[in-house]
């Protein structure tokens, strides 16, 4: 649709053009990528949108969500090469502006093209969910660097959790509103062996983000790890096959996060010995159950091998 004024229904205008935008039928210079937008060039922002898509991005000095999402999005203009250009609007500089583009609040970013509005989105969103956004419009470029949480995840997997808390602490800092960031913190931190620190970042969650299955796994992963015995506790069961021993390998399996390695062990326990300890490893594997969450595929799959054991 296109950009009009909300108090006049006509299209957007503004002041004649003095610069700033590329010249309409040119290739934008790397410089060009990335301007700064005003009443001046407004207009010609929008006309140059014939041409090459624009992604207007309304901010404010004073917000601290504007401050974070400003450099994610610098970052991507200059990734993609001109495939679009990042227009910054500062509205407390253009409140005239900002209101003919009906903007409530900030940060507002607006893909236009062709003169008129795309689509758009609002807050600071986190880099991996701003690329999904940008790839409904555009391919994305070529030979990309890895994000920062593929980066963190290919850590942990090396078991450089060292690293993976760094670049998680760096994602926290940068989207401090983006709870999931914040679990997965809480998570690398019980893998680095700092539990009380991951239960401090838990408890300062939201409660709907602190109950939900996510926090609730890792919270249970520190639960575990407390009741769990340690790894030369386990190490020091050697051969030993009674339920006893049966159960606490188990235990620091879910401790370790190895659910489906520890969901099996327990299963296999109600399965030789469902006596022990008063029924322990059931309701042991249901308190993983609740830890993972009602929906995780290991629930499912093994509620279901639950059942067909008991009944």
């Amino acid at each position: 649709m296109s950009i009009v004024d909300p108090r006049t229904g006509e299209p957007l205008a503004t002041e004649t053009p003095q610069g700033g935008a590329p010249d309409q039928g040119q290739e934008p210079s790397e410089a060009e990528v990335i301007i700064d937008v005003d009443r001046n060039n407004i207009q010609q922002l929008l006309q140059f949108s014939m041409q090459v898509p624009i992604l207007l991005f309304c901010w404010s000095t004073g917000n601290e969500q504007s401050r974070n999402l400003m450099p994610v999005l610098e970052k991507l203009a200059r990734e993609y090469q001109g495939t679009f250009i990042l227009g910054k609007l500062d509205i407390d500089d253009n409140q005239d502006i900002a209101a003919q583009l009906g903007v409530a609040s900030v940060p507002d970013v607006k893909l236009v093209s062709q003169g008129g509005l795309v689509d758009n989105f609002q807050g600071a969103l986190p880099e991996a969910q701003i690329r999904e956004w940008l790839a409904r419009y555009f391919p994305a470029p070529e030979n990309l660097p890895a994000s920062p949480e593929e980066q963190a995840a290919q850590a942990l997997e090396a078991g450089d959790t060292a690293t993976a808390r760094v670049l998680y602490e760096e994602l926290v800092q940068q989207n401090p509103q983006h709870y999931p960031y914040q679990v997965e913190l809480a998570s690398t931190l019980v893998t680095e062996g700092q539990p009380e620190d991951a239960r401090a970042i838990l408890d300062n969650l939201p409660p709907e983000e602190r109950d939900a299955p996510p926090a609730r796994g890792v919270r249970a992963r520190i639960e575990f790890g407390e009741e769990a015995p340690s790894v030369e506790e386990v190490a020091a069961l050697g051969d030993r096959d009674d339920s006893e021993a049966h159960y606490l390998r188990a235990m620091r399996q879910v401790a370790d996060g190895d659910y489906e390695a520890g969901l099996d062990s327990l299963l296999d326990l109600v399965k030789r010995d469902r006596a022990y300890g008063d029924d322990l490893a059931r309701t042991t594997l249901l308190r993983v159950f609740d830890a993972i969450g009602a929906d995780h595929p290991l629930t499912v799959a093994y509620r279901r091998k639950l059942f067909a054991l008991l009944y």
